[in-house]
């Protein structure tokens, strides 16, 4: 071909067979940090091998999604509901003749930010950081790319990766379509995955979604992917933006608002959530005390960001079994402790 690298080729095909909306890896806004390209990878490629090979991606394994301390191995992660999300955003990507890799970056990383024991330790720490700006995980997600990882370099990812990472959530909207794929798939693998769990947990069973959802959207959890993500890749292609249908969309609405009611609101669900804070703030009042017990690359934090936020860094980035760990490593006498 030429004499072109695999990349150059690579790039070469995206102009051949990607839509006019698609963010090609050859016109990317490119890295904070300069460095030669890869003569194998485009850009956003290289984004994914960056993202899956770190150590915030790892942990994400044994972070919470919604359930705390399941009984089962079937429960989902933070871990699984990522991959979840990649994929669901891969198949509308590839629907739209969008960048699928630039979907996939953005998927993987888009959750880095989450706590241990899910949104209630984002409460937690929102509540312990309301002086200090607060926590949110999208903003934690992207100061983790940016400068976290790597010992306080950070992944040096591109401009449009990081984009969707921020504002797969909350008032911020993605610069890109495959930014505003994740955004949307990010809530289509959730509350459906959610309500597979609940299931399992005893929380709901099949009669209990309305029916008029189980109408507009399928009666199980793959028909109802299936739909979400077949209407999306249909009315976007329609409306010329990343969108459902308002039909389709109001229902998913509705369906949004039952689970909130039934299970993320759940007593039975989050009878456990109470202990979040008591574990987050025990563990946050003792390192802003003992700062010096913190690994180096987070008291290296404090001199840029101050104490609290070098604090909130080190225990956002704990998986749910280290943050207990720790926690009984602490305030547990030693002939209490679970062997």
């Amino acid at each position: 071909m030429n004499g072109q690298n695999p990349r150059e080729i690579r790039e070469a095909l995206e102009g051949q067979m990607l839509s006019d909306k698609a963010s090609q890896a050859v016109c990317s806004r490119g890295r904070d940090r300069y460095e030669p390209e890869c003569e194998i990878r485009t850009c956003y490629q290289r984004d994914i091998d960056r993202t899956i090979h770190c150590r915030t991606f790892r942990r994400l394994k044994r972070k919470t999604q919604v359930f705390l301390s399941p009984e089962g191995d079937h429960y989902r992660t933070r871990l699984t509901h990522t991959l979840e999300v990649s994929r669901i955003s891969r198949t509308i990507a590839r629907g739209l003749r969008l960048n699928e890799d630039l979907a996939e970056a953005i998927a993987l990383a888009h959750d880095f930010g989450h706590t241990p024991f899910g949104h209630a330790g984002e409460r937690a720490l929102n509540t312990l950081l309301s002086d200090d700006g607060g926590f949110k995980h999208n903003e934690q997600s992207l100061r983790i790319v940016e400068y976290i990882e790597k010992n306080g370099k950070g992944l040096n990812l591109t401009h449009e990766v990081r984009d969707g990472v921020l504002c797969h959530t909350g008032d911020r909207l993605p610069q890109t379509h495959e930014g505003a794929i994740v955004r949307i798939a990010d809530r289509i693998a959730y509350v459906n995955h959610d309500v597979d769990d609940a299931m399992r947990a005893g929380i709901l069973h099949e009669t209990d979604i309305p029916e008029k959802i189980s109408v507009a959207l399928g009666a199980r959890y793959d028909e109802r992917i299936n739909t979400l993500v077949l209407d999306m890749i249909v009315e976007s292609g329609r409306v010329g933006k990343i969108a459902l249908s308002p039909h389709i969309a109001s229902t998913f609405d509705e369906f949004r608002s039952f689970m909130y009611e039934r299970v993320y609101l759940n007593d039975t669900a989050k009878s456990e959530e109470k202990k979040v804070f008591g574990i987050l703030s025990g563990l946050f009042n003792h390192y802003t005390k003992n700062p010096g017990e913190m690994t180096e690359e987070y008291r290296q934090i404090i001199e840029k960001d101050g104490l609290n936020r070098a604090v909130s860094d080190y225990i956002s980035g704990m998986t749910d079994n280290y943050a207990v760990h720790i926690y009984e490593k602490l305030f547990i006498p030693l002939g209490w402790q679970v062997r």
